[in-house]
């Protein structure tokens, strides 16, 4: 298939992003070149955007991040994982392995304390018109080597109602490439089977319509049509990582405006449960650190295991 550049269309019922005015003090904060690393401009450019694939949704931005604002939020996210380390791991706000930093770890930004972090947000507003408020900040995902087996990340209901909305669309940006794996696959979308296959993609993405992680890059897809029925074909997976390490963030909109301090609140006041019978011998076993998103979850999945991998 032959990718075109177009712009992105909005739903009807979202209300169109619009900047705030900024004091000339306050843009000159956000052009300082902090320790080297230069600030990429929020201007898009359409040039760079590819629609991929219409069921579902797939919207590629190529170049959406420069190698230093890769670098500075990797930097972030080593920053709290000491931090997490040296309150001994249970600050509740990075969930990592305390053996390796290499195997699984999911650190949430508090964009308020960080002008780069912040200016990316407002970028990828002004890229997909979906108000930065609708979602929870960016967060940081690290995966090093895994098993072969696929991991599975579906959008569960249990996180519409944990947050009240059902989800819009999701925002991957891939801070690092990866020698081979962490590729994310659409098994049921309608170019899974006419997507030319190379030896660059793993096993796992072989089968299903695959896109491999770019440093660099921000892949956007749809969980809804325009008229918001669930899109079936948006169900995705990330296969595992087989050579290398893999860093990426997210940030997930919603159909409206999130309250973030409540959504925390309300996270940390839940039920601390398993929901399966299984976990204690999985959390013995590693699953929290190696499969971190299905174990204990994310901001758009509950967490089977939350309980057996002390995780409230």
């Amino acid at each position: 298939m032959q990718a075109t550049s177009m712009a992105l269309p909005m739903f009807p019922f979202l209300r169109s992003y619009r900047k705030e005015l900024r004091t000339k003090k306050e843009l000159n904060q956000e052009a300082v070149i902090q320790l080297g690393h230069s600030i990429k401009s929020n201007r898009i450019d359409p040039s760079r955007v590819s629609q991929l694939s219409w069921r579902p949704r797939i919207f590629l931005y190529r170049g959406f991040l420069s190698d230093e604002e890769c670098a500075h939020l990797i930097s972030l996210a080593h920053g709290k994982i000491e931090s997490s380390l040296g309150k001994g791991g249970d600050s509740g706000k990075v969930v990592t392995n305390t053996n390796t930093l290499l195997t699984g770890s999911v650190m949430p930004l508090d964009i308020d304390q960080d002008a780069i972090a912040a200016r990316i947000e407002d970028r990828i507003s002004a890229w997909t018109f979906l108000p930065k408020e609708n979602g929870k900040s960016l967060q940081i995902l690290h995966y090093g080597l895994e098993e072969t087996k696929q991991h599975n990340n579906t959008f569960g209901d249990k996180s519409r109602v944990a947050f009240g909305e059902l989800l819009v669309a999701t925002i991957v940006l891939y801070l690092s490439n990866v020698t081979r794996g962490g590729e994310v696959v659409f098994p049921k979308s309608e170019f899974k089977k006419t997507q030319p296959r190379d030896d660059t993609l793993s096993d796992c993405a072989k089968t299903s319509y695959a896109l491999r992680p770019m440093k660099g890059n921000a892949l956007l897809f749809f969980s809804h049509h325009l008229n918001m029925t669930p899109d079936e074909s948006s169900l995705h997976a990330r296969c595992p990582v087989l050579e290398g390490e893999m860093w990426c963030a997210t940030k997930f909109f919603h159909v409206r405006e999130i309250d973030r301090r409540e959504v925390s609140l309300e996270s940390k006041s839940s039920e601390c449960t398993d929901e399966d019978e299984n976990c204690p011998r999985w959390a013995t076993l590693g699953e929290c650190q190696r499969n971190p998103v299905y174990m204990i979850g994310s901001p758009d999945y509950y967490g089977s295991c939350r309980k057996s991998c002390n995780a409230c």
